[in-house]
């Protein structure tokens, strides 16, 4: 009798330590699914984007299509279409990329260089790489310059 309670506990215990290991698989599962579906959605990228976005390179400043933009719109990501930042936080820094003293709430992360010395801001729905945040300059009365490469992002006009 006694091997037979002790059979029906390691066929119990089996069976949880299944139901559970199941339940990881699916959430793995589902997770693969999810980022999948996002890769899918995401825009396709000339190499020059790629190189910028991607591998978290630098455009050439003074050469961006969107420095010189003043219309009024919403900036975007270029991978994802997340809104970023809206025209009226765009200012003149003559650093030779756009600057903005203001992001769209939630829509930028900040991540520290592995050099320590800057701040690299990404779009906080597909990290793609917008640029780098700089503090304290006095440029604007926010303090802040999110300098960004045109490459990174597109333009979306206000409708009129």
């Amino acid at each position: 009798m006694k091997a037979l309670i002790n059979k029906a506990f390691i066929l119990a215990g089996l069976l949880v330590v299944t139901s559970l290991t199941a339940c990881a698989q699916k959430e793995k599962k589902e997770q693969v699914q999810k980022t999948s579906k996002n890769l899918m959605e995401w825009n396709k990228l000339t190499k020059a984007e790629e190189d910028v976005i991607v591998g978290k390179g630098t455009e050439y400043p003074g050469t961006g299509k969107l420095l010189n933009n003043k219309e009024k719109g919403t900036y975007i990501c270029r991978r994802c279409n997340a809104p970023l930042f809206r025209s009226e936080n765009k200012f003149e820094s003559e650093c030779g990329w756009p600057s903005f003293d203001d992001e769209i709430k939630g829509a930028v992360l900040r991540i520290p260089d592995a050099d320590g010395m800057r701040t690299e801001i990404v779009c906080a729905n597909c990290k793609a790489h917008l640029g780098h945040v700089f503090i304290g300059e006095g440029f604007t009365n926010k303090n802040t310059r999110n300098c960004v490469n045109s490459i990174s992002m597109a333009f979306v006009p206000d409708k009129k």
